[in-house]
């Protein structure tokens, strides 16, 4: 397969540079000290399911270099993803599949309405990475795996039914893929319901861990900060339900006890962003539960003090503009 990784951070980087080892045709869409970092050196991982080196790789910063390609994983942040879908848009012929892998749940609908819904399905990744420099990533939590799949589990509507075939099509021979590169990959009818699950974590985890300043270990170990990452929960499970999405009766629990088997010293990346004064998902995941439980008729009053609170301490706008280049 021809993979392009559009956004070659710690999701991008990681996932990519094991499709990379595993022989796959990978080319990396990157900016600035990144790209260089491909260009020159390669890309260096230290990862708890085995460190590896790649060499030096084909990678562009140029989207008319990139060509036809099979596959997009996106991995760049949230606010990033309209404008990646216009670059993209040149990439892809009729059997083309765009995998978004960022946090939240809307970047589907936004690559949707530029590329239409032919190439795009859902996606999520499950990973503790981290960029130590450009071209050098730290996997040091969780077990790494994505889960994909089409948005539509079925449709009375022939011309959505078979849409769906194609892109399950696709899907399978992208899981096999990753199967190969040793990444567990997971093609998913209830994608939708994957992404809330992971929102429902990685939201709260980001928002709380972000406010008290603290990792994962201390989060989850002190009474007060438990009880508040266990609300937050409560609250987009309950948004997702208001909003049709059939969490698992027991969402909350399997995320508190995901929380609990991650590495003390875990800390989200929107939460690394807001301390080192970067760009941050905050709009995408607190931002977003305040906007979707307000149409939805869902009271959000954890989700909307940890958006206030963290917008004003690290001076964050409420809306992000449009950005380019790689991610962490």
């Amino acid at each position: 397969m021809r993979i392009a990784v559009f956004g070659a951070g710690a999701v991008g980087g990681y996932f990519g540079g094991r499709l990379a080892q595993a022989g796959e045709e990978v080319v990396w869409f990157a900016r600035g000290a990144t790209l260089r970092a491909l260009r020159e050196r390669g890309l260096e991982v230290e990862s708890l399911k085995g460190d590896f080196t790649l060499p030096p790789q084909d990678a562009t910063d140029r989207p008319e270099e990139v060509g036809a390609v099979d596959v997009v994983l996106l991995g760049v942040k949230a606010w990033q993803v309209p404008a990646a879908a216009e670059t993209m848009r040149p990439w892809l012929t009729a059997d083309s599949l765009v995998v978004p892998l960022q946090n939240g749940v809307e970047s589907p609908g936004q690559l949707r309405a530029v590329l239409g819904p032919e190439p795009v399905v859902g996606g999520l990744c499950k990973i503790v990475c981290e960029v130590v420099e450009p071209g050098r990533l730290r996997h040091f939590g969780a077990e790494p795996g994505v889960d994909f799949g089409p948005l539509e589990s079925a449709s009375s509507i022939p011309e959505v039914a078979a849409r769906v075939v194609r892109q399950r099509a696709r899907c399978e021979r992208l899981a096999a893929a990753f199967e190969r590169a040793g990444v567990k990959a997971a093609v998913r009818d209830d994608i939708a319901v994957g992404m809330w699950e992971k929102l429902l974590f990685i939201a709260s985890v980001s928002g709380v861990g972000a406010l008290a300043g603290a990792p994962i270990g201390v989060v989850r170990t002190n009474p007060e900060w438990r009880s508040l990452l266990r609300q937050a929960m409560a609250e987009i499970e309950a948004v997702a339900r208001a909003r049709g999405v059939a969490l698992a009766p027991d969402a909350v629990e399997r995320a508190l006890a995901f929380a609990d088997r991650l590495a003390a010293e875990s800390t989200a990346s929107m939460q690394r962003d807001l301390a080192a004064g970067r760009p941050s998902e905050l709009e995408a995941q607190n931002g977003a539960v305040v906007r979707l439980g307000l149409e939805s008729g869902v009271a959000t009053p954890v989700h909307e003090h940890l958006y206030s609170t963290l917008r004003a301490r690290f001076l964050q706008p409420a809306a992000r503009p449009e950005a380019s280049g790689s991610t962490s």
